[in-house]
């Protein structure tokens, strides 16, 4: 799954375990709606570095997994869900020019086949 919004905050990378550590950042979708959506992810090991390449404020499009568990505590059975990202990317003018690139591309491999027939040929299929 993903989703595009603007980095509205990034928090410090918590070291659960030895082998553990986990950071969340809230990505703001819907901005020019009256109810703007802020959505709470999570990113873990060694990508935590990754949201230091991004300021608060910027367009960034994420990529993640929908993760959900059981837990069986105390006070009964409460299920929890987690929105796990895997790959963060900046959205601006390099995604804009990569498309631009693909369109113009496309374009060329589309033009219409050339046919080139001569007197000589022997077969009749016109095609």
């Amino acid at each position: 799954m993903e989703v595009t919004g603007q980095l509205k905050l990034k928090y410090d990378t918590q070291k659960v375990s030895e082998k553990f550590q986990k950071r969340d950042f809230v990505l703001a979708t819907d901005l020019s709606t009256p109810y703007p959506q802020y959505v709470s992810f999570q990113i873990t090991q060694d990508k935590c570095a990754i949201l230091d390449t991004f300021n608060e404020g910027e367009e960034i499009k994420v990529q993640f997994n929908l993760r959900g568990r059981e837990w069986n505590g105390p006070q009964g059975i409460k299920y929890f869900n987690t929105l796990e990202a895997w790959k963060i990317e900046k959205v601006g003018a390099g995604n804009l020019s990569a498309s631009t690139q693909n369109n113009s591309s496309i374009q060329e491999n589309t033009a219409a086949p050339v046919f080139n027939s001569s007197i000589s040929d022997t077969d009749d299929l016109p095609f």
